[in-house]
């Protein structure tokens, strides 16, 4: 008898371990198990939005030439690609030697022409004596002690002097003009050799350096704007409903999985000559402008219209029109049917249930029938990650 009650306690420790070894296995099969991280099907506004491609460009790029020929120098040089000016900043100096040495010589004949205005013509004595003969002769010839001839001679001679008088003003006049004009031409040459940036913007290629003697229309430098361009293609099938106002939503690829908002710029009158593809040009507001580099490309999605749906999932959970559905911890792969389709959401017009769960990463990692744990993230269909 007292062996029957030892046998039942060892039987029910047996039991137990039994017991804990199938809980631990169970445990550990579960914990083995991948995760899935799943996103929940909501009800929600579907955005009837048109894809398209995007690049970056600069609004316009110069370069910079000389209007004449000259030297650079060294002084003031500061040339490099990347180096960012504003309007009117120094780019080169040109060496002006020459063109100073010749201001100087028409400055020298301005003022000794000046001089010799100033100290008067020998004409004017002339005229003086002309005009005092002229006065005795009149009186002599209104006495009758003179002839006509004679009295005629006397007045001509003093329109003579008059004449060469006024004629010796206009001359000095042009010639100081002449003057005033050469140096005026002098003085906007030596200006022309210091280059200056006609706007702001950002060096991208230097062709001139210290020593270099270039010739008239030699480039400088070439600049590029600091506004930018957001430049959208679209299909010609998706073209026909935009309008400038229109939102967009915006991802750049260098910069992940990042979304900005942008709206239509302005629509451009011609397509793409090498893909037809028609030319709109966004306004991103919320990005740094710094990071808009010419030539980063993305994509884009402009929304043209909307409405309520059923079924709402973020677009990153959808592989060849299909999604993962998780239930009760297993997978299911399941058709669908899109209906607007945009940057960051789908609308589900068949397959999928309000509150059901799909499979948002790692698509790639799991097929139909396999078991996981869950782990669910926040609704993302419409988020804006900036």
């Amino acid at each position: 008898m007292s062996d029957k009650p030892r046998k039942s306690s060892l039987w029910l420790k047996v039991l137990v371990l039994v017991a804990v070894i199938v809980v631990a296995v169970i445990a550990l099969q579960i914990y083995l198990r991948p995760v899935a991280r799943v996103e929940t099907v909501q009800s929600g506004e579907a955005k009837d939005a048109k894809p398209g491609s995007l690049t970056v460009k600069e609004e316009y790029s110069m370069q910079m030439k000389s209007e004449i020929a000259g030297r650079v120098l060294k002084e003031g040089y500061h040339l490099e690609p990347g180096l960012h000016v504003n309007e009117g900043d120094v780019l080169v100096h040109l060496d002006t030697g020459d063109v100073q040495i010749e201001i100087e010589q028409v400055q020298n004949e301005i003022s000794s022409l000046k001089q010799r205005i100033a100290v008067g013509s020998s004409a004017t004595y002339e005229l003086e004596s002309a005009e005092s003969d002229f006065g005795n002769t009149e009186r002599l010839f209104k006495m009758g002690q003179v002839s006509d001839s004679e009295y005629q001679k006397a007045r001509r001679l003093v329109e003579t002097v008059k004449q060469r008088l006024a004629l010796e003003k206009v001359q000095n006049q042009e010639s100081l003009d002449e003057y005033e004009n050469t140096l005026k031409a002098k003085q906007r040459q030596m200006d022309k050799m210091t280059i200056r940036a006609y706007f702001e913007g950002v060096v991208s290629d230097v062709f001139a350096h210290p020593g270099d003697l270039i010739s008239p229309g030699s480039p400088i430098v070439a600049l590029i704007t600091t506004n930018r361009l957001v430049e959208a293609k679209i299909s010609e099938e998706d073209f026909a409903n935009i309008k400038p106002g229109q939102p967009a939503s915006v991802h750049f690829l260098p910069y992940g999985a990042w979304v900005y908002n942008g709206i239509v710029k302005k629509i451009l009158p011609t397509a793409d000559p090498e893909t037809q593809r028609h030319l709109v040009d966004l306004n991103i507001m919320d990005i740094e402008p710094e990071k808009l580099i010419p030539g980063i490309t993305g994509e884009v999605t402009i929304t043209v219209g909307s409405h309520h749906a059923k079924a709402v999932i973020p677009r990153r959970a959808i592989l060849n029109d299909n999604v993962y559905v998780v239930t009760n911890g297993k997978v299911e792969l399941r058709k669908i049917t899109k209906g607007y389709v945009w940057l960051t959401g789908a609308e589900i017009t068949e397959g999928l249930e309000p509150g059901e769960q799909v499979i948002v990463e790692d698509l790639d990692n799991f097929r139909d029938g396999d078991r996981v744990r869950v782990e669910e993230l926040p609704f993302d269909a419409f988020a804006k990650k900036k």
